[in-house]
């Protein structure tokens, strides 16, 4: 007997579709049979992982057989001092997607809306949509977030609010005047998530640094991540800081076991690894140069980005220009889910790899 197993889930999950991730360089290997591949589609960390970081999981090695410290005592002492919190702030997790998750799994319900911007990171309507709740995309202002729009829009449903700071795809970024004027608008009852994933990229004096303000404003939730420019993205290792209430109430749904022995090892290790996040500035910052000046030769606009990443208008559909790339080795991000079907995401690599997309987008606009 067959069954609508379709009709068993629940009714947000029915109309999602899985998160679409970046090529993997073995995939287009398998597909192609072609190597010296570069992949700049994922915002990953060029450079490799850390050496301290490396250390660390291999001396781990010998006790896989056990599980993890399931609250990770020692990462989330080390990310307390850092940050200046109280250790009982900070929430761990498998990459800063399953905070994100989780947090809006405890507070949001489907009678609830949420809110984010157009062109803001993907996980956003994706949570909210399983969860049933209502969405509220608020139009982009110059490719970012408009904190005005946002807070006009805020209503007595209104559950939650997403802001990347700085947004991906797109780049951008919001000063602290901008976002504490529109904390000042916010009711305590709805909570703001702002996700940092790219903080460590932001060099302006104007970027807001928010963990000190959930002092002020106990609705406020700060989610980082390990997986850009510390270069974990593999292990997966992300948190979040709030106020103990908070972080309380996130701690009870979350799994007991949501880092693993590897993760947390590494994201202890990395964090006292300052050479290694100095030149993976130094080389992003380079790396981001290299690339203005070629889409400036070629004529090419794009959104001046403070990430890892930057992305150009192709100045008609990229999805053939980004399956072209892929013919010659070369694996970029399309974001026409994001309302972006002109443009295409290009991560920051090493020297040599930017130089062979820069090759490719070349022979493309002679050809």
């Amino acid at each position: 007997m067959s069954c609508d197993f379709i009709a068993l889930a629940g009714a947000g999950v029915q109309k999602l579709h899985p998160y679409q991730p970046g090529k993997p360089i073995s995939e287009l290997e398998r597909e192609l049979g072609i190597t010296n591949i570069v992949k700049l589609a994922s915002n990953e960390n060029p450079i490799g992982i850390s050496s301290k970081a490396q250390a660390a999981m291999e001396k781990e090695f010998a006790e896989m057989a056990r599980y993890p410290d399931a609250n990770g005592y020692y990462l989330k002492a080390k990310l307390a001092e850092r940050c200046g919190v109280d250790i009982n702030q900070i929430t761990l997790g498998n990459g800063s997607n399953d905070v994100l998750e989780l947090i809006a799994r405890v507070f949001v319900q489907p009678e609830h809306e949420v809110i984010f911007s157009q062109h803001a990171f993907v996980v956003y309507p994706i949570v909210t949509q399983a969860i049933g709740a209502k969405a509220v995309q608020i139009p982009a202002k110059d490719w970012g977030h408009d904190l005005e729009a946002t807070a006009e829009a805020i209503n007595t449903n209104t559950r939650m609010i997403f802001i990347a700071n700085p947004n991906n795809p797109t780049g951008t970024w919001n000063n602290a005047t901008d976002l504490k004027a529109f904390m000042d608008k916010v009711p305590n009852d709805v909570i703001v998530v702002v996700d940092e994933a790219y903080y460590e990229y932001v060099e302006f004096a104007e970027y807001p640094q928010t963990i000190p303000w959930i002092k002020e404003y106990p609705n406020l939730i700060v989610t980082r991540t390990f997986s850009k420019a510390y270069g974990l993205a593999g292990v997966r290792a992300g948190y979040a800081v709030a106020n103990e209430e908070i972080t309380g109430l996130i701690n009870r749904p979350r799994q007991p076991f949501n880092m693993n022995s590897l993760a947390l090892a590494a994201a202890e290790a990395v964090l006292d690894d300052h050479e290694y996040l100095q030149r993976a500035l130094d080389v992003n910052k380079a790396g981001m140069e290299q690339l203005i000046g070629a889409f400036n030769e070629f004529g090419y606009d794009y959104i001046p980005s403070v990430t890892n990443f930057i992305t150009v208008n192709m100045k008609q559909n990229a999805g053939p220009l980004y399956n072209e790339m892929l013919q010659k080795g070369v694996i970029v991000r399309p974001v026409a889910n994001y309302e972006m079907p002109n443009h295409l995401r290009v991560s920051i690599g090493l020297e040599e790899e930017n130089a062979k997309f820069i090759r490719v987008l070349t022979e493309m606009s002679k050809g």
